[in-house]
């Protein structure tokens, strides 16, 4: 299994905002991938596309490669954070505001698979990975019964009259209503 990579560092962007994008492509076929970034709305998804037409070029250029493209998958990517800038910005009164302009390290591996998987993989969804856990809550005690069914009333029931800021606010709803509309 021929294996390839490239990296992209100091790209001017945040490491989370870079690892949305990625997401995306990890443990796609690379012709997906090339398809899933080039209509994604993010700016950094340009620089994403760049690194792995590296990866594949290189990957093209090991010996052993079988030639043919189909076959390579986007084995792992991942952003890493890189320096940031730090900057004044003059705030009122003579103070100043720190600002950190954010640099990452993109890195995207390529892998190519072996003839007899070839088949296996669906040409549409590519090798997917497990779905990641959510994080945990830090810190405080648990929901409790009362404040979950009350914002369990909110998301189905909406807004009543009682949860409204009193008599006023039911007027004002009730005269929007009832307007008359010129045919």
């Amino acid at each position: 299994m021929i294996e390839a990579h490239a990296t992209a560092k100091y790209v001017r962007t945040s490491a989370q905002k870079a690892g949305l994008v990625l997401d995306l492509i990890r443990g796609r076929q690379v012709n997906d991938a090339f398809a899933t970034l080039r209509f994604a709305r993010k700016s950094v998804a340009h620089t994403i596309e760049k690194v792995l037409r590296s990866a594949v070029a290189n990957a093209q250029q090991k010996e052993g490669f079988g030639g043919d493209v189909e076959r390579l998958i986007v084995l792992a990517c991942y952003a890493n954070q890189g320096p940031s800038m730090k900057r004044v910005r003059p705030a009122p009164m003579g103070r100043a505001f720190r600002v950190l302009k954010r640099t990452a390290h993109l890195t995207v591996r390529v892998a190519e698979l072996p003839r007899r998987e070839a088949a296996v993989v669906p040409a549409g969804d590519g090798v997917t990975t497990a779905p990641r856990k959510p994080k945990a809550r830090s810190g405080g005690a648990k929901k409790t019964a009362r404040t979950t069914a009350r914002q369990t009333v909110r998301r189905t029931a909406g807004p009543t009259k009682s949860a409204t800021a009193g008599a006023g606010a039911a007027k004002k709803t009730s005269k929007a209503t009832t307007k008359k509309v010129k045919a």
